[in-house]
């Protein structure tokens, strides 16, 4: 059973949520604008959020932003639009997952339990060995077990994604990943999405390691290798 909290200014989506969560065993709470669910994660009270982008008062990715401040809770985004442009901004604020509506309701909940399942599933041990990688003379450093990268020993910001993404391609240098292999690994074989989200990652993520960027290579064909020098 999840705690979801379902923020939309449609009446009817915030319903049909209700009636699909509660029928699959889990706890449903309603709001209708932005700003009333970023009080609402703040309580600790939910375990995932779907998050439509149009609202009033504050809009979805905004709302996002705010909560990323003090938050990781897992996000799905909501939107009538298709646009790139506010998958890619979602990604880039650290959303799970991005459904475009109408959606079918039984989806969102496979969509829901699969966020889940690969949160819960990434949780470290508090106690954990720490596992520092160095590329570069160090001038790359991760360190895997605390999920913090530094460039030139200055910490950089990425989504949760991406950090995903870094560490499974660092873990895996040197070697051609396929598109396929890295959306089941990365991503799950639940995932309902399709290849234009790795890609999106792939952007992103490039993004945040700056003059490193190029130590991803495009496969043409097949996928990306990560190409770091020790």
């Amino acid at each position: 059973m999840f705690r979801i909290l379902i923020a939309d200014d449609e009446t009817g989506i915030r319903a049909i949520v209700r009636k699909y969560g509660e029928f699959e065993g889990h706890k449903v709470t309603e709001c209708a604008d932005g700003m009333e669910a970023v009080r609402l994660v703040r309580t600790g009270e939910f375990d995932i959020v779907v998050m439509d982008i149009m609202m009033p008062e504050l809009d979805g990715l905004s709302a996002v932003r705010e909560i990323r401040k003090f938050s990781q809770i897992p996000v799905i985004m909501l939107s009538a639009r298709g646009e790139e442009y506010d998958k890619i901004n979602g990604f880039y604020l650290g959303i799970d997952d991005y459904v475009v509506k109408p959606f079918s309701p039984k989806e969102l909940m496979l969509r829901i339990e699969a966020v889940m399942r690969r949160t819960l599933g990434s949780d470290r041990p508090a106690e954990a060995k720490h596992e520092i990688v160095e590329l570069d003379g160090g001038g790359l450093r991760a360190d895997l077990t605390a999920r913090i990268v530094y460039i030139d020993n200055e910490r950089i910001s990425m989504s949760p994604k991406e950090y995903e993404l870094f560490f499974y391609m660092l873990a895996n240098r040197n070697v051609a990943l396929s598109r396929e292999k890295l959306i089941s690994d990365v991503w799950g074989y639940d995932f309902y999405g399709d290849a234009r989200t790795l890609d999106t990652h792939v952007k992103l993520l490039r993004k945040s390691l700056g003059r490193y960027a190029d130590y991803i290579v495009t496969l043409r064909g097949i996928g990306y290798r990560f190409e770091g020098k020790d």
